[in-house]
Formats: C-alpha cells, structure tokens, sequence
C-alpha cells in the first residue's frame, strides 16, 4: 500500500493490541479479559468511558463540541468464534476451542487506534466510540441500544475486514448490503424398529432424506432468481445403531434472503414441505424458526460521506464498490434501524489468503488493513460531523 496514512504513526501500537486481543479470544457475551484490554487502553489514552460488566459494552467518548454539536459513534466488535485455530501464528489463540476466526480483534485495533488519533486531535463535535460484545450470537448491538448510551447519536458508522478486497481498499455501498438471517430446526418423530423388518416401522432417515432434497427446491422452482437466497442444512443427528430404524431425527439450518416477501415464502413453504413429507410417510414433523439478524441497509446520507472519506484517505483506487449483497448476517443492522448510518467492508486479503473465508480455523488476514481502518473512522468521524453541522445551519437559515 503506497498511501501513507496518518494512522501509521501508530501502527505499531495496533498490531500489538491485536495480537494481544487474537490471543486471548473470549465467546459471545463472555468480553471479560477483551473489555479490560480496551479500558486500558482507552485510560492510557484518558478517554472516559462507561461500562457495566462483563456482557455489556464499553462504551468510550470523545468530547470536542458542547452538547448540542453533533454526536458520531463507530463501533468494533469484541467476540470470538468457537473452534480451534490452525493457523500457526506465534501469537494464536492461548484459549482452547475459541479463536477469532472473523477479524474482530483486528476492528478492535482499528477502533482503538482511530480513537487515538480523534483524541489526539478532538473534532468539532462529539464520537462515542463503541466497543460491543456478542455480534456472533445473541445480537449484542440490541443491548447497546438497549442501555441508552446512543440516545443522542446522529450518526453511526461500522466495518469489518474481508479478503474479498485488498489491502487499500474500502467496499461502500448504499442500500441492502447483506442478507436476512433466520435459523431453523426440523425435528422428525417417526416409528423405531429393526433392520430387517422396515414395514414395522416409520424410518425418520428415509423422511429426513426427503426433507433434505425437498428443501432445496424452494430456492430453485419457487423464489425469482433477482432475489438472492440460501437455504442450508448444516447439520443432521439421527438414529442409533446400523441395524435399528431411527426413530428420531433433527436437521439444523439456516435461511439467507434479501427481501421481506421472500424470506415469508421461504419460511412458509419450509413448513408447508415438512407437513406434506411427513403426511407422505405418516410421520409427525416440526419446524422451528429461530428469527435471526434483519438486513443491514446503509442510508443514502452516510453512505454518500462514507464514500467520500474513502476517497480522500486512499483515492479513487481504494474505493471498491459492491455487485451483490452478502449473503452473511451482521447485527450491525440493529443501529441502522434507528440511527443513520453505513456499514463498509476493509479489504484485507494477503497473498494465499483468497481461498480462506471467514469463521475458518485457517483465517487470518494482512495487518496493514489495520492502518486503512483507523484512518478511515478518524476521517469518517470528522467530515460526518462536518456535514451534519452544515445541514443544521441550512435548515436553521430556512427557520429563521
């Protein structure tokens, strides 16, 4: 990466902050050591902050303006993923069976050192820096919401790295820029007996089988293919023995979609399937829908001040556009539908990492991303505050 960017200054302090958070990788709702890594760091920096324990966010502030100034908050996410990590990094996961396997150490560092540089140089407003826990699972941004401490934020702005993209540039898009998430569970409750007498019974493998192929095609000959959706069936547990006729089956999945109409066909047809198969073979079937993180959607406005950050922090060559919504799921999602805001993508991809997704037990991703992250949320922070400072004067021109 050729630019040299203001954030540079602290890059070291980053990739040791990431490091430190890579190798201590704490699960959804379970922040304890990660929070305390942050608090110091924030009191090294004398950033005030709030935080009410372990489940909670840290939540730290940045006060350049009076109270009726403008008001930014960038957030990172704390949590891991559980599995064990095979990268062989010198500073991989010190916890067994949780490693970050999705790059929030590394928007930790990035938060971290943006706030440095906006401490360092106080904007002509105000930033609430968001440090929360449980994006994983259990949707953590609800309990940030939920503590009040965004009531007077007019803005907000969020990233996550991605080998996608390289390193230098930032994917901004306005509207839908991933999917509906749901989870679902079948359960199939059919007649046990043995092998060799199949008439006697009611097989819940043959039925699930069914449901498995059955399934499928309701993405295939039922949703328009303008819409992009998934259903997967990622795990299955059935029967006993090789010679007893399963009695009891449970398939897990999810559902991916990008539009309201669609996501409605797909879980009514999930369950009108799973009536009909289990009619078919005079089995007794389940669906459970288990409602997942709505669509992150990014406003016009934001998106419009997040791409111009974009050019002026890296130029034309860093600003990666997108064709297609993700089909991954993000509670960053949960802000953006009370708050204003954009959610962009961090390229961060090195050399043989192109093959690597995320939540792999192999993923890491080029720490030079750090330097791009932190020079974008200081420069994003500043020319939003900026912009929304503008606004208030025009529209209290038009008042007067």
């Amino acid at each position: 990466m050729k630019t040299i960017l203001k954030s540079a200054s602290i890059f070291p302090q980053m990739v040791e902050l990431r490091r430190t958070f890579h190798r201590n990788p704490e699960l959804a709702f379970e922040e304890k050591e990660t929070a305390e890594t942050i608090i110091k760091e924030l009191r090294r920096l004398d950033i005030p902050f709030d935080y009410a324990g372990v489940g909670s966010g840290v939540i730290g502030r940045i006060e350049g303006g009076d109270k009726d100034s403008p008001t930014v908050a960038l957030r990172a996410d704390m949590d891991a993923l559980p599995g064990t990590e095979n990268t062989g990094l010198p500073f991989a996961s010190q916890n067994p069976g949780k490693m970050h396997a999705c790059g929030h150490d590394g928007h930790m560092a990035m938060l971290l050192g943006a706030a440095a540089l906006l401490k360092a140089d106080p904007p002509p407003g105000n930033v609430v820096l968001i440090f929360q826990p449980a994006e994983e699972r259990g949707g953590g941004a609800k309990v940030v919401m939920a503590s009040g401490a965004l009531a007077e934020v007019d803005a907000i702005f969020g990233g996550h790295v991605t080998r996608h993209y390289q390193v230098g540039e930032i994917m901004v898009a306005s509207g839908t820029i991933t999917a509906h998430s749901d989870g679902f569970t079948i359960r199939v409750k059919g007649k046990g007996g043995h092998g060799a007498r199949p008439h006697e019974a009611v097989d819940a493998v043959v039925v699930t089988g069914l449901l498995i192929m059955a399934v499928q095609t309701l993405v295939s000959r039922e949703i328009n293919p303008a819409y992009p959706s998934v259903i997967t069936i990622g795990q299955v547990e059935a029967g006993s023995a090789g010679n007893v006729i399963a009695e009891q089956a449970t398939l897990s999945g999810t559902i991916r979609t990008t539009n309201l109409a669609v996501r409605e066909h797909i879980i009514e047809g999930l369950k009108r399937i799973a009536k009909a198969v289990g009619a078919l073979h005079n089995a007794y079937v389940e669906v459970d829908i288990r409602k997942g993180y709505p669509p992150v959607i990014n406003t016009e406005k934001e998106t419009e001040i997040a791409r111009q950050t974009t050019l002026k922090v890296l130029g034309k060559s860093g600003l990666a556009t997108m064709d297609h919504p993700s089909m991954g799921g993000e509670d960053f999602a949960y802000y953006l539908q009370q708050i204003p805001g954009c959610y962009v993508r961090f390229g961060a991809c090195y050399p043989g990492c192109e093959q690597i997704p995320l939540h792999s037990p192999s993923f890491d991703f080029d720490e030079e991303a750090l330097k791009v992250g932190a020079a974008f949320f200081d420069q994003v922070a500043r020319d939003a505050i900026c912009k929304i400072a503008a606004a208030r004067s025009v529209e209290y021109t038009k008042k007067r």
